[in-house]
């Protein structure tokens, strides 16, 4: 049947052709023409598009004004629903009063005043419990499959840099011959004024007969590596509160064979370039200060924690920041168990300095844990302004105070140490009667450290921080590094990350003497007074792993 629309007519043949979008646009613009020419066809009329858009008006009347209301199914389950929700609080509110978090305290405004109240009676500055909401992290269970991965990457790093230092330290200590062409035995002037043509007849020197023989390359070394094998390596790290001088990797050796000992700095720069050069000679060495002054050093002074003295003056290749203290001390952080047991059975150990040494350790371990009850939730103001206080008490600044400036100290910050305390103490630290000891020690001595173990991830971190290894860190640096995401009081909603992030800069803030920047001393003041109230080093580990992503 053929079809007609106002006199024009189709064929039944144009149904049956196939569908183009060229063809649409030709019969469009054949049908606009026929339009134009013949008035009596329609016009499709143009779409207007603004038509379209939503008013707020027709919003509101497509609204229903009476909706039906809800169902007595859905009000019995919204019932449960909050009943349960009420149970679940109630229970998690039990459970914190029961085992109270001090780094997860509750900001809601019906129980400001109470805490307040709590907080002047327990002797709390504000700046005291800005600092302890740091412990909260701690409660936050780490991804351990992503911890582990994370761990053996570091361990494998690590061992790889051991090994480069010590086949570093096998070439510069062996014994080594060079083999050579005898014609270098000619002098340098006869080399200069005698210019030797290429012989044809003679052989290219990769085929000529190469002997052993005297060279201008000596080596006054006669060490064998059956001997160099003989030692035990460890991990040092330098103390001092100058940053850069403290995070130097160095790596150190005690050859038992002849008692000597070497000790090797570790550089980075970039991702693949690296460089391993002596930072102390290998030598034979003694104790500089303490029971052990002028004792040479032997395999039972080598542990976790000890200290190695050394004279500054005795190495002029050191760093100036470094020579400018008298003494050198760097604290064995690792060290090789293995090699040290099995070498153990040759040392002979000084059962009198042993015994004067423990008593020592008995006198201050007693001051640190009466120390340690006053310093309970308030370590980071009172450790970090107490080394604000010392430091300007020490007008010329060699880092040496006298008796009466660490007492006028200790009273200044409430430290209650008795005279029956201080006195073996002090005796103890003054070991060569000067009259003055250096702040930094009596520090550790007094009030005690961190171990090693944490002390590690404290460097971790600041290193983070340094990447132009200044020793300083700019605050705009570590408000950008710092993040609050995964803090129990912002994941529950009581605080914002900001509000997190700000209580933090504020207390570190406080233990800065510049306000634009945080030295490594500050760094380490700030965690040290943190560590007091942690008693798992994991969970102290956790606090610093969250927030800064290492």
């Amino acid at each position: 049947m053929d079809l007609e629309v106002k006199g024009v007519a189709t064929s039944p043949t144009s149904q049956t052709q196939p569908f183009s979008g060229r063809k649409l646009l030709q019969q469009g613009r054949t049908s606009k023409s026929q339009a134009i020419q013949n008035p009596c066809l329609p016009v499709v009329p143009r779409l207007d598009l603004g038509s379209l858009v939503d008013s707020d008006e027709e919003e509101q009347d497509i609204i229903p004004e009476n909706l039906p209301g809800p169902t007595s199914k859905y009000k019995l389950k919204y019932q449960q629903h909050k009943t349960e929700m009420k149970e679940g609080y109630k229970q998690y509110s039990q459970r914190n009063a029961e085992n109270p978090k001090p780094g997860v305290t509750q900001q809601s405004p019906r129980n400001k005043c109470v805490q307040g109240e709590a907080a002047i009676i327990d002797g709390l500055t504000t700046l005291d419990r800005k600092a302890l909401l740091q412990q909260g992290y701690a409660d936050i269970p780490y991804n351990a499959p992503w911890c582990m991965r994370k761990s053996d990457a570091e361990i494998v790093a690590a061992e790889k840099k051991k090994q480069t230092v010590a086949e570093q330290v096998m070439i510069d200590h062996l014994s080594r011959a060079v083999i050579s062409d005898p014609e270098q035995n000619l002098t340098s002037e006869r080399q200069e004024s005698i210019h030797i043509v290429p012989d044809s007849k003679m052989a290219p020197l990769r085929f000529r007969k190469r002997t052993l023989h005297e060279t201008k390359i000596r080596t006054h070394s006669t060490l064998t590596e059956n001997m160099l094998s003989h030692k035990v390596q460890f991990d040092g790290r330098i103390i001092s509160r100058n940053g850069r001088d403290a995070c130097r990797e160095l790596i150190g050796f005690f050859f038992t064979h002849d008692q000597s000992l070497t000790i090797y700095e570790y550089r980075q720069f970039g991702k693949n370039r690296t460089n391993v050069l002596p930072f102390i000679q290998k030598n034979i060495y003694s104790h500089q200060c303490g029971r052990r002054k002028g004792k040479q050093y032997q395999l039972g002074d080598f542990y976790i924690g000890a200290n190695l003295t050394f004279l500054s003056s005795d190495h002029p290749r050191l760093p100036e920041s470094i020579k400018e203290n008298t003494l050198l001390i760097l604290r064995i952080t690792n060290i090789d168990q293995i090699a040290l047991d099995s070498l153990k059975t040759d040392s002979v150990e000084r059962e009198d300095i042993t015994s004067q040494e423990a008593n020592d350790r008995l006198v201050l371990k007693a001051i640190q844990d009466a120390l340690k009850e006053q310093l309970h939730k308030r370590g980071v103001r009172i450790l970090t302004g107490l080394g604000k206080y010392l430091q300007q008490l020490d007008k010329e600044g060699t880092g040496l105070l006298a008796k009466a400036d660490f007492k006028q100290a200790l009273k200044a910050f409430h430290l209650e140490v008795s005279e029956n305390d201080f006195e073996p103490a002090w005796q103890i630290l003054n070991g060569n009667d000067s009259g003055k000891v250096d702040y930094g020690e009596f520090k550790r001595a007094i009030i005690g450290e961190m171990n090693e173990y944490r002390k590690s991830f404290v460097r971790k971190v600041f290193m983070k921080l340094d990447f132009n290894k200044t020793g300083c860190v700019p605050i705009i640096d570590i408000r950008k590094c710092y993040c609050a995401k995964k803090h129990p009081q912002v994941i529950s909603g009581h605080s914002t990350e900001e509000e997190i992030k700000l209580s933090f800069l504020e207390t570190l803030k406080d233990a800065c003497s510049k306000s634009d920047e945080v030295s490594y001393g500050e760094f380490e003041d700030y965690y040290e007074g943190l560590s007091i109230g942690i008693v798992n080093d994991e969970d102290f580990v956790n606090i610093l792993r969250t927030p800064w992503g290492i």
